[in-house]
């Protein structure tokens, strides 16, 4: 019996060794440009696109491969492209985290772009352009008194965690960074690269726009800016409550920041990237946020919040917004992988 057990045993350790080489063999997927996209509407391909649709058939991204953590299926390219849906809110925190963590890529080099819909500033720009953020700043970390009960001489009944009162810089320590600077010259650089796209413009668009005509930037057609974003995982809407955030964003970025993209969730997808930025996972310096508007976060000038509605043409025109401003810098970014593997790009150099 003895002998039997022995035998027994190096045949096993035979059969595990003789696997070993091919375990080892299976590398991680090298990763150029992950996409990072919050939600799809149906089906990834050939229905009613959302935010990941336009990715996955305009690159195209054919393969598939699932990543645990994430729920739902990832999409990338044979030339270095990963597309996930993140979830949106709080779960986009776990589903960053999850894609960091896994050992089938390698985005030890990738470049990160951030693409989602949003609300935007009217003062900013109009329903359907495209923002690349210079900054993040993450108003969940908050104090909150009824707007029924605040002080008279208060704006509104918002205000930092250790502060006493609204428009006073607090501390959100052990909860978050608060504002998160994206490296200036990549963000310049894709904003060069992309200043001129033409975005989609229509009569239902031309439509949504007319109570701003006395927006000069509301009113504008469709374009790409550079204005920064203000993530909270809750939705919010209103004349105040856009005050809010200009003053939010202004507070937390000392004044050099401009609240222009309201969404849900930059400010986690931005803290989750800070805490691995030290592993050699991925590199921080190589991130990009763009939103593109779906509605506005206030009515127009002199018009009750409420009622409120969500218009399908300033999503569509979004989601089509996306991809056509962030494919272009993907493509370049793919396209001279050689020297964008090596170094971030800037404007004016090659």
């Amino acid at each position: 019996m003895r002998a039997w057990i022995l035998r027994t045993l190096v045949a096993l350790a035979a059969l595990f060794g003789a696997a070993a080489p091919t375990l080892a063999a299976a590398k991680p997927i090298p990763i150029k440009v992950v996409v990072v996209t919050t939600f799809e509407i149906g089906a990834d391909t050939g229905d009613v696109a959302g935010e990941f649709q336009p990715w996955v058939e305009g690159w195209p991204l054919k393969r598939q491969i699932k990543v645990p953590g994430i729920r739902h299926v990832a999409r990338y390219s044979d030339d270095g492209v990963l597309a996930i849906v993140s979830d949106m809110r709080g779960r986009t925190r776990e589903s960053v985290a999850a894609l960091i963590l896994s050992n089938q890529f390698d985005l030890s080099k990738a470049y990160w772009i951030v693409s989602g819909i949003a609300g935007v500033d009217p003062a900013s720009a109009s329903v359907g352009s495209a923002a690349w953020a210079r900054y993040v700043v993450d108003a969940d970390p908050i104090y909150e008194v009824d707007d029924r009960e605040i002080p008279a001489d208060w704006p509104y009944g918002l205000y930092s965690n250790d502060a006493d009162r609204p428009n006073v810089k607090g501390r959100a320590e052990g909860s978050s960074a608060m504002v998160w600077t994206l490296d200036r010259d990549l963000v310049d650089w894709a904003y060069d690269l992309t200043k001129a796209v033409a975005l989609p413009d229509n009569p239902d668009l031309v439509k949504l726009r007319a109570g701003y005509v006395k927006e000069p930037n509301a009113a504008r057609p469709p374009f790409v800016l550079q204005g920064d974003a203000l993530g909270a995982v809750r939705f919010w809407h209103g004349t105040h409550r856009t005050q809010w955030a200009r003053d939010w964003v202004k507070l937390w970025t000392d004044g050099a920041g401009t609240f222009t993209m309201s969404d849900c969730e930059d400010q986690g997808i931005l803290d989750v990237l800070d805490a691995h930025a030290d592993s050699g996972r991925i590199d921080r310096r190589r991130v990009l946020v763009l939103r593109t508007a779906s509605n506005y976060t206030r009515p127009p000038l002199g018009e009750p919040t409420f009622p409120r509605v969500l218009h399908d043409d300033g999503a569509k025109a979004a989601f089509e917004a996306e991809f056509l401003v962030g494919g272009v810098v993907a493509r370049d970014l793919v396209k001279n992988w050689d020297r964008r593997a090596l170094a971030l790009p800037k404007v004016g150099a090659r």
